[in-house]
């Protein structure tokens, strides 16, 4: 039976996308774990591999086409036996068809709500085919897992890799069950926002028109939701960083000048470890908001705001609280460098639960950010300047750097912030207290 190829929703936001080019063309042979096309997001491009083997009989939206709705059919394989040319001509499968290709699925602390999970076929078990994709299969392989007995929350119920990873945890699902329904109210529909025709603005002068790019209409819509439906307030503090840029210096000094065992430690490199720490310190600042109650997040991972072009995107540091300085320094080269390629995997983006944005290399003195849903804070960061401050009754000159926290005060109240920002301020003025 032909086998459509369905868009596939590559990340949490995601409703439609580009279809950046196909690595395959018609009359193909395809198989299982290749990679059918690549595919543009609002965060980056990634690639489509097949779950099923056969012939791409029927490309359906051709390369360079923008605006592919999630779940449209993109193309048809036709399956063992099968006449290429016949389904070619009958063009696309039936809409119970499994889909052919999945997108991957990010283990992140607050994944995109899934559709409801869809029931193994109970004739799963007597031989029939289990539609799963090549990742979540190699997993129940490692693990010995009968994929027979797990239900799928792909499309067409295909078996996904948070399927498999659920499974293996026991009460994992439930715990991802409740971060999806989380997710998946912070990416409800806003009110519309106000149209503003480009016809209309023509009259003001001469202009180019640059045409929305996927990720920019994420970044319009998501952001706007943000400051409609998040009650953001403010809190802002001026640290004391010369110790941390004397330290930062003389561990700079130790590194060898070349070899794996070469490191150069930034100044954002030291904010990063000192968040994850305050956030230690003070855990309910590490908190999402939903319907069901308040989330305080086990694990601290840290959204590191990165600039590309057309936009932005937040890489995630993993456990960032137990992570070393040189390990942050060079886990964070690494996700920036393939942001700006547009090499990242959905894990490496999404979820987190806090962000960081620092301007400071601008020259910046500070700045208020915008959060991002479903997380609680962001922290916003200025740049580091020599000001006049009194020190002991006398005026002195100190390396002074302005930070303001954005919060969303329905999960965060002002003391929960100021403790946090009263900690983050401790330990970067005291960078030894990294340590502790």
């Amino acid at each position: 039976m032909p086998t459509n190829v369905l868009m596939p929703a590559l990340s949490p936001t995601m409703t439609e996308g580009k279809i950046a080019r196909w690595l395959k063309a018609e009359g193909d042979t395809v198989k299982s774990g290749q990679v059918l096309c690549e595919i543009e997001t609002d965060k980056a491009t990634m690639e489509v591999e097949a779950v099923d083997e056969g012939v791409l009989a029927k490309i359906v939206v051709p390369g360079g086409t923008d605006g592919v709705k999630v779940n449209d059919v993109i193309a048809v394989i036709a399956g063992e036996g099968e006449d290429a040319k016949a389904v070619a001509a009958k063009g696309a499968a039936p809409a119970v068809a499994p889909a052919a290709a999945t997108a991957p699925v990010a283990a992140a602390s607050a994944p995109a709500a899934a559709p409801a999970p869809v029931a193994a076929p109970a004739s799963a078990s007597q031989g029939a085919r289990v539609f799963a994709s090549p990742l979540a299969r190699r997993i129940a392989e490692q693990s010995s897992l009968d994929l027979t007995k797990i239900a799928g929350s792909g499309p067409g119920g295909r078996i996904v890799k948070h399927d498999v990873e659920a499974a293996l945890a026991g009460g994992g699902a439930k715990k991802s069950a409740a971060a999806g329904a989380l997710a998946a109210a912070a990416a409800s529909a806003a009110p519309a926002p106000v149209a503003v025709s480009s016809a209309a603005l023509a009259a003001i002068g001469p202009h180019k028109l640059v045409p929305l790019s996927t990720m920019r209409k994420v970044i319009a819509r998501r952001l706007t939701e943000s400051k409609q439906q998040v009650p953001h307030f403010y809190l802002t503090v001026d640290c004391d960083i010369d110790k941390l840029l004397a330290g930062r210096a003389a561990l700079n000094a130790k590194s060898p000048e070349k070899g794996p065992g070469a490191f150069k430690l930034s100044v954002n490199d030291f904010i990063i470890k000192s968040v994850a720490a305050a956030l230690r310190q003070v855990p309910n600042a590490n908190a999402s908001f939903s319907d069901d109650g308040m989330l305080l997040w086990e694990n601290v991972d840290i959204s590191v705001a990165v600039a590309i072009d057309g936009g932005l995107i937040t890489p995630i540091i993993r456990d960032a609280d137990k992570k070393g300085l040189v390990e942050i320094s060079n886990t964070m080269k690494d996700l920036a460098a393939r942001a700006k390629s547009g090499k990242l995997k959905p894990e490496e983006f999404q979820g987190g639960t806090f962000s960081i944005s620092n301007l400071g290399m601008f020259g910046i003195k500070d700045f208020a950010a915008v959060i991002n849903p479903p997380q609680g804070c962001i922290l916003a960061v200025g740049a580091g300047e020599q000001r006049p401050v009194v020190k002991n009754g006398a005026l002195a000159i100190a390396t002074m750097m302005s930070v303001t926290l954005s919060v969303d005060h329905r999960v965060v109240d002002g003391s929960v912030g100021a403790e946090f920002l009263a900690a983050f301020k401790r330990i970067v003025e005291d960078p030894l207290a990294m340590l502790l």
